[in-house]
């Protein structure tokens, strides 16, 4: 069997994330598809131009096509994309591109022997894989109330929000100063006794602080959380210095998570000899695909830490975690959010299997779902379509 093409789909579903979706086409007629959806940064037209690029050989070293190639030698071409970019830097942008079409190999070797891919991985230790959602409304502390009580009723036994969004969701991914107002502090504070009030106290809750605070400000804020029982605070500070974290980790009793810009299994490493968090998140997206988060699950499994895939984006990300989760025994949750449910399902030919806090795997080959290609088409990245002279000129 030989690639023959490789198509990548950029698709605005809620007409305002770009969620990155490729195809991996064989000679015999057997479709791969996976998912490299990346946040921010114009990151998704970088790794849609990438696949572009990866049909053909340049003529500079390192530059192999993956167009005729063998699909079955996943790690093989793993590695050859990882060590393309070494020179640019292994981590991060590579490994988002990697991960979609690991996702795609793994599902058309899947779809080759007749086996779901969470056989090919040693198969399931779990029926189903449990699955955490995330709080909305948190500019009105009643209509969040409300949510989360919905949820709940709904059957998820965990739920995760920033209480510190409202105002320091503007400086998302702008990190400056790290600071947060008194009274940001204080909103937050009330935000989450209120919510621990109407959920009670066997619902499971964590805060995400996506990296926006400074030491002292992460502390300060871990500590003042401790009242709410939360089970990890993430992201306390910016992830590129494990001595930030590990400052912050000295100075509270607070389980801590981090992990979604961490991207490999030699990134997660150092977090968990030096014990700096209780809990880890890689995002199967961005770390690499079906493959890496299976080692780094694996990694994390002899020190005993849960793992948590990060989700920020759309159905494979949700599906493929849960297929590696399915096959290992340290899972924690499967991040998604039960708000984009209808939107996962519309890029789907058949719907995601989520009922009562837990996701079930499809029995087919491969991932078991197929992208509905008319909607995905249908709804084209504006910005991808201009730069390719089929979308209007600004």
């Amino acid at each position: 069997m030989k690639i023959v093409d490789i198509r990548p789909h950029l698709t605005r579903v809620d007409g305002r994330r770009t969620w990155v979706f490729v195809e991996v086409v064989t000679d015999e007629g057997i479709v791969g598809i996976g998912e490299s959806t990346n946040a921010g940064g114009g990151g998704a037209y970088l790794i849609g131009r990438t696949y572009e690029m990866f049909k053909e050989d340049l003529s500079s070293d390192f530059s192999t096509a993956l167009v005729g190639q063998d699909p079955n030698h996943i790690e093989r071409i793993w590695q050859q994309i990882y060590r393309r970019f070494t020179a640019l830097g292994s981590r991060g942008f590579p490994t988002a591109v990697i991960a979609g079409l690991d996702m795609a190999l793994w599902d058309i070797k899947g779809k080759a022997l007749g086996r779901p891919v969470y056989d090919l991985l040693g198969g399931p230790v779990r029926d189903r894989v449990p699955i955490y959602s995330h709080v909305g409304h948190l500019d009105d502390i009643d209509a969040a109330v409300a949510d989360a009580r919905g949820q709940v009723k709904a059957g998820y036994e965990a739920l995760k929000l920033d209480p510190f969004s409202p105002e320091m969701g503007k400086k998302h991914r702008r990190y400056m100063d790290g600071k947060i107002s008194k009274a940001g502090a204080n909103y937050a504070e009330k935000l989450m006794g209120a919510l621990r009030d109407a959920v009670g106290p066997d619902i499971e809750l964590m805060i995400d602080a996506h990296g926006n605070f400074d030491v002292p400000t992460a502390i300060e804020m871990c500590n003042r959380m401790l009242p709410y029982n939360l089970t990890w605070f993430e992201e306390p500070c910016q992830p590129d210095s494990d001595d930030a974290l590990r400052q912050v980790h000295e100075n509270t009793a607070m389980p801590l998570c981090t992990g979604e810009r961490k991207y490999t299994r030699f990134d997660f490493m150092p977090l968990l000899r030096d014990r700096l968090v209780s809990y880890i998140m890689p995002d199967i997206c961005w770390s690499g695909g079906i493959t890496e988060l299976k080692k780094i699950a694996i990694l994390a499994e002899t020190f005993y830490v849960p793992v948590s895939p990060h989700d920020a984006s759309g159905p494979l990300n949700v599906l493929g975690g849960a297929q590696v989760m399915a096959t290992v025994p340290n899972c924690y949750r499967v991040e998604m959010t039960n708000h984009n449910i209808e939107n996962y399902n519309r890029c789907l030919t058949t719907p995601l299997d989520i009922k009562d806090g837990h996701i079930t795997l499809p029995a087919k080959p491969g991932l078991g779902v197929e992208l509905d290609l008319d909607f995905v088409k249908g709804h084209p990245d504006p910005d991808w379509e201009r730069m390719h002279g089929r979308g209007k000129k600004r």
